[in-house]
């Protein structure tokens, strides 16, 4: 397919999304089943411009005087993949696939706009209500942090240990450019491609089948070894999904000790399995019911708790539900930490951590629910963060990113490279 092709096909893919709000995975992949003659080159470019366009949806709109489908598409080109308009008409002159577009003169008008006449949320591309949330999370830095939320996200792989050394993975990829992350110290990165460039399939490779790596954002990475883990403890992941966290930290341990993983939701924990084979983590033991996890009651050394959450942390990689996320499914995910924070804190030997991760940048969910939590619980108190974030790090003069509204790290991509991710500790009285 030529540029004019895929351009129709991503104002397509977008009218589906907005018109039946249905999720960009499910709509890429009905348009692809429709339109089979499609390559993999052109698939891969066209979710490029969905994603793309829907990172950065208001300022496109602001910019073209419009938000339609097309608009947004056509703002993609010329503001992301860097196409003038001069370029891309004389790229689209003759190709009968192609929508038709404003002409030359128009779209050269549409750049001259100036972004800092456009209201704040739309200078940030975020949802107007929420820009209350990040002014208090970020203060007067807010918007730049919510526009790093916008651009493509990296490639990040973490080096499983008990299969492989970094400089292993490092060479198994070296014709694809990694590099190692900046803070993981077990961190492998590939940077985030340009216009229509495919990111690399890391899990088709034959060194993921052999269990050298699991693909993790570096921010996940950092939040795991944050939690302290040492040989020989025994650990609950009391949230533990599909078990990336477990995975990383049965490595820290040499596979020496115990880590019971466990999920309220036990059909999240079924890819566990095939991931604790191929990794050789033989010490997660996988807990599928609440009732399972009664005789560690006040035993456990660490506690993790990756708790639900609304994922604004992850909008580089899920545009779309930037422009889904309402007050309720914040007020949800609030009474669901509220509610894992106290269950999971009973396990917690005397003397021993409780670590709270979400992959929110929202002080509702981060904070604020801290606070909550230490106003319920007298018998925890924080634990300080530079010397554990000094262990965790290979870049330990790099100062840890504090949150500013109480206890905790708060992750993302303007600080620190990676998704966004929220960080807190507490030990228990003895």
């Amino acid at each position: 397919m030529r540029l004019g092709g895929r351009l129709q096909a991503a104002i397509e893919v977008l009218s589906e999304i907005e018109s039946r709000h249905r999720p960009v995975p499910d709509a890429l992949r009905d348009w692809g089943l429709s339109h089979r003659f499609a390559g993999s080159g052109d698939r891969a470019a066209i979710s490029n411009l969905v994603h793309d366009a829907l990172r950065m949806k208001l300022s496109h709109g602001f910019i073209m005087d419009g938000d339609r489908a097309e608009d947004l598409a056509l703002a993609t080109l010329l503001r992301q993949w860097s196409i003038s308009p001069a370029e891309l008409v004389a790229t689209l002159d003759g190709d009968r696939f192609a929508p038709e577009i404003p002409d030359e003169n128009h779209m050269q008008a549409c750049l001259q706009r100036d972004l800092a006449d456009a209201p704040a949320h739309v200078q940030a591309d975020i949802p107007e209500w929420l820009t209350g949330s990040f002014e208090q999370a970020f203060g007067s830095a807010w918007i730049d942090e919510a526009r790093a939320l916008a651009a493509r996200p990296p490639l990040d792989l973490r080096v499983n240990t008990l299969m492989a050394t970094r400089e292993q993975v490092l060479s198994a990829f070296e014709d694809r450019r990694p590099v190692p992350a900046r803070l993981a110290p077990f961190g492998v990165r590939f940077e985030a491609g340009e216009g229509p460039q495919r990111q690399i399939a890391a899990a088709s490779e034959v060194s993921f089948a052999r269990g050298w790596f699991e693909i993790q954002d570096e921010g996940s990475q950092i939040a795991s070894g944050m939690v302290g883990a040492r040989p020989g403890e025994t650990i609950l992941d009391y949230c533990a999904g599909g078990g990336g966290k477990s995975l990383a930290i049965a490595a820290v341990m040499g596979n020496q000790g115990r880590i019971l993983a466990y999920d309220a939701d036990r059909r999240r924990l079924a890819p566990m399995v095939e991931r604790i084979r191929r990794s050789g983590a033989e010490i997660i033991d996988i807990r599928e019911r609440a009732g399972q996890l009664a005789e560690f009651e006040g035993q456990i050394d660490r506690v993790l708790i990756d708790a639900p959450c609304t994922g604004t942390g992850t909008w580089r990689r899920r545009p779309d539900a930037k422009w889904r996320i309402s007050e309720k499914n914040i007020a949800d995910r609030m009474a669901d930490q509220d509610k894992v924070l106290d269950a999971a804190s009973a396990f917690v030997r005397p003397g021993g951590e409780l670590a709270y991760v979400t992959c929110s940048l929202l002080p509702e969910e981060n904070g604020d629910r801290v606070k909550a939590f230490m106003a319920r619980h007298p018998e925890f108190e924080p634990f300080g963060l530079d010397e554990r974030w000094a262990e965790a790090v290979v870049n330990p003069q790099i100062p840890p990113p504090l949150a500013g509204d109480g206890p905790g790290l708060v992750l993302s991509p303007a600080r620190t490279g990676t998704d966004g991710f929220y960080f807190a500790g507490f030990r228990r009285r003895t």
